[in-house]
């Protein structure tokens, strides 16, 4: 076991009955093939939820300054988790995600941006569009994070199914309107999760 899968093992061990963790769709997942897993966001939390419940390692972009640390350092590559110059256009932080994509990896991602203060939904960045377009072949995987961590009480994850880019590759459609489907697509994860369930 390498030290990743052991460091999900370990936070799957306390985050499960911590929060009561709930999750489905999981069937939606593709086995291979580069996909962008993009998640609403509600808490710091939100990074190891998502990535001790995908079946695939996730690949996550984290702030610079966090590998300025040394333990960090030493720690977060093995997480499978890569720096990104915040507030930058950060070229190589980029081609590293795009690579993930095209290698078949999975890209884990907040196209909101910023963590939901509120717990709703934000307006998104182009960013999460400008990948899902230039990512090769990788599909896009919507994912939402449902509920608050407050221990004892039920978290529930949910992934839908994969959205296939191919399309929006073809007529050459915007990084915004692509970023606008993706977060259409976590929102009716909320929705139907949210919907009050029949008798």
């Amino acid at each position: 076991m390498d030290f990743y899968h052991f460091a999900k093992s370990v936070v799957w061990g306390l985050l499960k009955p911590l929060y009561r963790l709930d999750v489905k769709g999981t069937e939606h997942f593709p086995e291979t093939g580069g996909v962008l897993l993009c998640t609403n966001h509600i808490s710091l939390l939100d990074p190891p939820t998502v990535g001790i419940t995908a079946p695939r390692p996730v690949n996550f972009m984290a702030k610079a300054e966090l590998f300025e640390a040394p333990v960090l350092k030493s720690l977060l590559p093995g997480l499978h988790v890569f720096p990104v110059k915040r507030g930058l256009s950060d070229r190589t932080a980029v081609r590293t995600a795009l690579g993930f994509l095209k290698e078949g990896q999975v890209v884990g991602m907040f196209p909101e941006g910023t963590r939901s203060k509120d717990g709703t939904l934000g307006k998104p960045m182009s960013g999460a569009g400008f990948f899902a377009l230039k990512g090769g072949d990788a599909v896009v995987v919507p994912c939402a994070v449902i509920g608050e961590y407050k221990p004892f009480r039920k978290l529930k994850v949910r992934y839908g199914k994969p959205i296939d880019m191919a399309p929006y590759r073809e007529r050459r459609a915007s990084a915004d309107e692509v970023a606008e489907v993706i977060m259409e697509h976590i929102a009716k994860l909320i929705e139907e999760e949210n919907r009050p369930k029949k008798a």
